[in-house]
């Protein structure tokens, strides 16, 4: 065996399968575990997903958050072993692979739009064959 083969191999062991589908753009809240001596608790880290990287074990995604007035970038290793829970909080729609430029940004320049998929608008006229005979009359 080659030792990349190897390494594979002790690679797909390790690998997380409860990761969700998500993009750069998207809103992610990230639940880390933080051991503080015996005690252990678990801290949410909630952010726009600003760069993806990486791959297999060693893929990274990078947040990016404003909280009482400063930017805030934490990076992430997806696969590890502290990392209880990942849940998409919203899908933002971008044209972009990294979204570096939201660094120097505050206010609504930070904002990404919302993706919006599959949605039906409610209260809107609904035409159906009934309808075009009560019209006709």
């Amino acid at each position: 065996m080659k030792q990349c083969q190897i390494i594979q191999e002790l690679e797909e062991g390790m690998i997380k399968k409860d990761i969700p589908d998500f993009r750069v753009g998207d809103n992610l809240s990230i639940h880390t575990r933080i051991v503080e001596g015996e005690k252990e608790r678990i801290q949410v880290f909630t952010g726009t997903v600003i760069a993806r990287r990486g791959a297999g074990l060693s893929e990274t995604v990078a947040l990016y958050r404003v909280s009482y007035g400063s930017g805030m970038e934490r990076v992430f290793m997806i696969h590890s072993p502290r990392i209880a829970k990942m849940e998409v909080v919203r899908s933002g729609k971008v044209r972009r692979g990294k979204l570096y430029y939201l660094r120097g940004t505050s206010g609504k320049a930070s904002k990404v739009k919302e993706k919006l998929l599959g949605l039906v608008v409610e209260n809107a006229p609904v035409k159906g064959p009934s309808d075009e005979a009560s019209v006709a009359t």
